[in-house]
């Protein structure tokens, strides 16, 4: 023990490291996991990440464990942009592109059950997806009281279009410009004319 540096310090350094670890590794597995489908190997995952394969283990005993960790943190993401966006002032045909293109931005961090994850049925997670769900009709509320949504537009064709965008074709190398162009061409077709 270095007894220099006070027991408390050494504790929060190791959680810090431990909370970048996680992170690294969280990062990393989405994007392996978004490349390679989620049977890539976890200690393929470990060394990208550059971790030990116990430090994954730690944090994700198993690969159900990783890919829920991915799930719940893609609900935050989206429910960050939503909270955003439901504060700005932009019309509701604006802030469903800005949602949309922050799902482009996003990418393989969104690793959701309409991305082929199995979808997580406890409370937390359920809860999350209600959020979301709300969020996003709210965002269509605003839109179709300004007029400039159409009324026949539901929430589960805005988030459809957010998971079918994230899904890149492997035959098209500029994924992200193709999806742009698509965001704009289901916006100016949700647009009230």
């Amino acid at each position: 023990m270095d007894a220099g540096v006070p027991r408390t310090a050494r504790r929060r350094a190791v959680r810090r490291d431990a909370i970048l670890n996680r992170e690294k590794v969280l990062t990393i597995a989405a994007r392996m996991i978004g490349e390679r489908g989620d049977s890539v190997p976890m200690a393929e995952i470990a060394a990208s990440a550059g971790v030990g394969v116990g430090t994954l283990y730690r944090s994700f005993p198993n690969r159900a464990a990783l890919v829920q960790a991915l799930q719940r943190r893609a609900y935050e993401l989206l429910l960050e942009v939503i909270e955003r966006l439901k504060s700005s002032d932009l019309a509701g045909a604006d802030a469903i592109e800005s949602y949309l293109l922050e799902c482009v931005r996003l990418d393989e961090r969104l690793v959701l059950p309409l991305r082929g994850a199995d979808p997580l049925t406890d409370a937390d997670a359920l809860k999350a997806r209600a959020q979301i769900y709300r969020g996003v009709e709210e965002i269509l509320d605003r839109g179709k009281a300004d007029k400039s949504v159409r009324d026949d537009v539901t929430e589960f064709d805005v988030i459809a279009c957010g998971a079918m965008i994230g899904l890149p074709l492997p035959s098209e190398p500029r994924w992200a410009d193709a999806a742009t162009r698509h965001v704009r061409i289901f916006v100016r077709g949700i647009r009230r004319q």
